[in-house]
């Protein structure tokens, strides 16, 4: 398999959540965890966004709809996820950026 891009995206709600607390932490090719949240109030496809046990933000809701379901189905170990993007002069919500691709079998 030549691309295994899936998606690439802001994390959304990032100034919401523990971003800020972590920021300096966060550089280009740092791995990123998914978690699916079927219980989420707002959203039931909410898909979260981890560095190490803190909470980033979210998988914006135009994107979670494949990444939830196949988290909820337990192929919880097909994404290889990580900051593609920081860029700390831009608005907080577009600070950073993650690229999802599907793992290579090996």
């Amino acid at each position: 398999m030549k691309d295994r891009h899936f998606a690439n995206f802001y994390i959304a709600g990032f100034t919401y959540n523990d971003g800020i607390d972590v920021f300096e932490n966060l550089k280009i090719g740092t791995p990123v965890t998914l978690v699916a949240e079927p219980e989420n109030w707002f959203d039931p496809n909410a898909v979260a966004i981890y560095f190490n046990e803190f909470k980033l933000g979210f998988v914006p809701k135009s994107e979670n709809k494949e990444l939830s379901q196949f988290l909820n189905l337990g192929y919880t170990d097909l994404f290889e996820v990580k900051i593609n993007r920081v860029s700390p002069e831009e608005h907080p919500e577009q600070q950073v950026s993650v690229i999802v691709r599907i793992k290579q079998k090996k």
